[in-house]
């Protein structure tokens, strides 16, 4: 149900036709209608039903898609959504063929920069303030919307850093709700937490506002009550205040769910010129009981019911678990028998499940915060005084730190076990999640072993064998999703590093895969021996060092190869098979060469959607496999 006030909002435009009174009910009904929806078409719930006013006020008193906001991440940009065009389209949010998680600059013209990693706003509305700025236009603002959470990210200080001094007509909203996915962790959330729950100074602003009759003075009386409140600020926090040491106008904190009160400061606020940061204060999950109780659960809930707000939970005592969930059981495990073993995650402890480990051992897990550098680098400085950091790092997240891969623990040999979760197609989150490109970009680099597990055992004795003695760097990917056997928990090997293993042997027709998507190829495989075409089936673990011993027997046994791999096909697994083949060839022509086919993900970026079509999109779903297999049987 869309409420009658927002079922008459189509665009911004008629959002500004409101009075600003009618914005309080036009904020419960979008809200209703985001709770309504998402209960039976999943996605990211708490964290847009915190900025509802927020994308409110921004529309109401902003010229968009003229002026530009940029949403950091989007993953809080659903009312934004709905608000500029896609009300109707919204049920399809994350659904194959419908509209993204996040925001995308080729589906609307209001959607200013995609965002789908973290801390990236600010540098991206500086960019665009400096563009207007050179093309003549001086009226034109530029908004950048950022969660703390991201606020920790690297790249979010940068450029601070920059914009401050860049006197450019740049606004930050600091959107303060104490957590990104998980709980905000670090220096800066403590500070924020101090700002906000300053007594003496809430009070004061409070007394000294009524009195002055702020709401009721012209602009620039305004401005010099807000200025001398927060010099008071920061003489009453003791310190200077840190957006204002860098060149920012700091304003707040103030209610971000005072969607009258927003629109007032918004507008004051467009008429200032250069940096200026507003710090707003929202609750994660705002006008949904069981979310803002328990928002790490309600960030993406899956599917319950709207009316009490409750999960829909289905039996999943006779699944496999998560591997996300075998990687969490298995480092305790491990930890328990080496006491140099410690956790790292990047502000995802529950996407990951190393908040197993923080339960169990908090003196030997760390959530270092929305900052992927600065994870690989913190555990190569633990690796460094002997210590054995398990590095768990999404996939796509990995990529924002591969100079310090490169740098800091391969060029110094250090043992740095990178964890990848999320590896290969991810699903609904789509592009700027699919882990498509680690085995590629991992796979020029000295020093490493770059490895992937078939399926849930395998995963455990690679994590066993990372932390040897003196292995060195060592990468693990696995994808997201349910492993393979009930019975996950196999008494851990030392594996051979390198080596593969045959799973079915054939003739003609051999099938070389790496990691999870291997039980796709086993199912055509499988499928094809009924038909009388007995394929081989290759597992083969190590992506690098490469089984250069079992790909010269395979190559000498069958008349034709298949890779399959779930990660792109330039540079990749298939890549590397070749390569090595042409190789042998060129330095001996009585080698013999094999015809090679590929299967992976294409190189253009695939969109979001149920893997399984995904997968059949890019022609590696079992079907797939075995016709690729086919075509080369019968040629």
């Amino acid at each position: 149900m869309q409420g009658v006030i927002l079922e008459n909002i189509n665009t911004p435009e008629e959002l500004r036709k409101l009075p600003v009174s009618d914005l309080p009910e036009l904020a419960r009904e979008l809200r209703h209608y985001i709770v309504d929806t998402l209960a039976t078409h999943p996605g990211h719930l708490a964290s847009s039903l915190g900025t509802v006013e927020l994308a409110i006020a921004l529309h109401y008193v902003f010229a968009t898609p003229d002026d530009k906001v940029v949403w950091d991440v989007g993953h809080q940009a659903y009312a934004h959504k709905i608000l500029t065009g896609r009300r109707q389209q919204f049920p399809t949010i994350r659904t194959y063929t419908g509209i993204s998680g996040f925001p995308r600059m080729d589906e609307s013209p209001y959607d200013a920069f995609g965002t789908g990693h973290s801390s990236t706003s600010i540098s991206a509305a500086l960019g665009m303030a400096t563009a207007s700025k050179l093309q003549g236009n001086t009226t034109r603002q530029h908004i950048a919307v950022i969660g703390d959470g991201s606020m920790t990210g690297g790249e979010a200080f940068e450029a601070l850093n920059n914009a401050g001094v860049s006197k450019a007509n740049i606004l930050v909203i600091l959107n303060d709700n104490g957590i990104s996915i998980d709980k905000a962790v670090g220096g800066l959330s403590r500070y924020l937490v101090k700002i906000t729950s300053s007594p003496k100074y809430n009070r004061l602003k409070e007394r000294v506002w009524r009195t002055t009759g702020g709401d009721d003075k012209p602009l620039k009386a305004r401005n010099f009550i807000s200025k001398s409140l927060s010099a008071l600020k920061s003489s009453l926090l003791s310190r200077s205040n840190l957006f204002e040491s860098l060149g920012f106008r700091y304003f707040g904190p103030i209610d971000g769910h005072d969607v009258e009160q927003l629109v007032e400061v918004l507008s004051s606020l467009r008429k200032l010129n250069g940096p200026k940061l507003l710090h707003i204060v929202t609750k994660k999950g705002k006008g949904m009981k069981e979310a803002e109780q328990n928002p790490v659960t309600y960030h993406a809930p899956g599917k319950y019911d709207a009316e009490t707000g409750l999960q829909l939970h289905t039996d999943n005592s006779h699944q496999p678990l998560k591997y996300q969930d075998v990687f969490g059981h298995t480092i305790i495990e491990l930890a328990e028998q080496n006491d140099r073993i410690v956790g790292i995650t990047p502000a995802m402890p529950t996407g990951c499940s190393l908040n197993l480990m923080m339960q169990q051992m908090p003196s030997r897990a760390f959530d270092v915060g929305i900052a992927e550098q600065h994870a690989v680098t913190f555990a190569a400085g633990l690796a460094a005084q002997g210590m054995t950091p398990f590095c768990n790092i999404y996939s796509s997240f990995m990529q924002r730190a591969y100079d310090q891969v490169i740098h800091d623990v391969a060029l110094q040999k250090l043992n740095v076990v990178m964890c990848l979760d999320r590896a290969g197609l991810v699903g609904d989150d789509g592009p700027t999640h699919h882990g498509a490109f680690d085995l590629a970009y991992f796979r020029p680099i000295p020093n490493l072993t770059v490895c992937a597990p078939m399926d849930e055992h395998e995963l455990r004795d690679m994590m066993y064998t990372a932390q040897l003695d003196n292995q060195g760097p060592f990468v693990i990917r696995y994808p997201r999703g349910l492993s393979v056997h009930p019975d996950w928990r196999n008494a851990m090997v030392a594996m051979p590093i390198g080596k593969g293993r045959c799973i079915t042997e054939g003739e003609n027709v051999a099938v070389l895969t790496i990691g999870h998507i291997g039980n796709e190829a086993a199912r055509a495989v499988d499928a094809l021996r009924s038909e009388g075409k007995n394929a081989g089936h290759y597992d083969m673990r190590f992506l690098k060092p490469l089984d250069t011993a079992l790909l010269d027997d395979i190559a000498a046994r069958y008349r034709a190869i298949v890779t399959v791999e779930d990660g792109t096909i330039e540079g990749g697994f298939g890549s590397a098979v070749l390569e090595y083949l042409q190789d042998c060839r060129n330095s001996d022509t009585s080698m013999p060469m094999p015809p090679v086919v590929r299967l992976g993900i294409p190189d253009h970026f695939v969109t979001h959607g149920p893997v399984p079509q995904l997968q059949k999109d890019c022609r590696f779903d079992a079907e797939s496999i075995k016709s690729a297999i086919i075509k080369l049987w019968n040629e």
